[in-house]
């Protein structure tokens, strides 16, 4: 073993952890979709209209288990965490969705002990709204959200797309919708400016409770100021909810003319 050891060595072999880098297959008009996203951005937030970058968080374990990372405790006397990380009944999980604020640097959270559905994505922005948005954009009349193209706020979702109606007919103005092509997650604004920055100021604490989650996330800052409020939301979000086609044409969408499909304005009921 010893010679096969040192024969690998010499012919450049080394030991080495996997690297996440392999998205798949690109989509043709991936670079195009960018550019008509940051040109809808570039003119919404040059009107001084609210723009948002949306997505979940992976879920967390409650209670007293590993978290990777590092915290610094009395030499020789570490925080003792579960053994096994079997979910406890319970505590359950919880379910990080995040709005961030592109102009204001500032975020939302709303912690979820429930399923994470289109209901749960559009409730979230509305709390944002309520508790963040409109006193910051108190003449808005558009909103612009960047949001992956699965999960609860995919572009196939017809819940999501119901909700949203649900939505704009209370904020009383349209919302664009623009999705990030597909297999291009990591590069949703959200994930490198408030997720990452989480996931570093919660790094080795174990995650006893919801109220501990909350409170760390909203303790999460930068250099450049971000600002983070976060709430625990104790609602419970049907999974599996269907949306019949004729729910989904009482939907006021307006699809784009390049890739109507990831691209779309939902106007409030009774303007189209």
């Amino acid at each position: 073993m010893k010679m096969v050891s040192r024969l690998l060595k010499e012919l450049g072999y080394s030991l080495q952890a996997n690297r996440k880098r392999r998205e798949g297959a690109q989509h043709p008009d991936r670079n195009a979709q960018f550019e008509h996203i940051n040109e809808t951005l570039r003119r919404q937030l040059e009107a001084n209209e609210p723009s948002i970058s949306v997505d979940t968080k992976k879920k967390e374990l409650v209670g007293p288990y590993r978290n990777a990372g590092r915290e610094l405790c009395a030499k020789g006397d570490p925080v003792d965490v579960n053994t096994h990380d079997f979910k406890d009944d319970e505590k359950g999980h919880a379910s990080p969705y995040g709005v961030y604020d592109l102009k204001k640097n500032e975020a939302w959270v709303s912690v979820g002990i429930s399923h994470d559905t289109g209901e749960f994505a559009v409730q979230t922005i509305r709390t944002w709204w309520n508790e963040m948005g409109a006193s910051r954009y108190p003449n808005a009349t558009s909103l612009v959200i960047t949001a992956d193209g699965g999960g609860s706020n995919g572009y196939r979702l017809r819940l999501w797309k119901l909700e949203l109606q649900l939505l704009v007919d209370e904020l009383g103005f349209p919302v664009t919708v623009c999705h990030l092509p597909p297999g291009t997650s990591k590069w949703n604004k959200i994930e490198h400016r408030l997720f990452s920055f989480i996931t570093q100021n919660w790094r080795g604490k174990p995650l006893l409770t919801h109220q501990v989650i909350v409170s760390l996330i909203a303790a999460t800052t930068t250099k450049t100021g971000l600002l983070v409020q976060s709430r625990l939301d104790s609602r419970l979000y049907a999974k599996g909810r269907r949306v019949s086609d004729h729910q989904l044409a009482l939907v006021h969408l307006e699809p784009n003319v390049f890739h109507g499909e990831w691209n779309y304005t939902i106007h409030p009921t009774g303007t189209l």
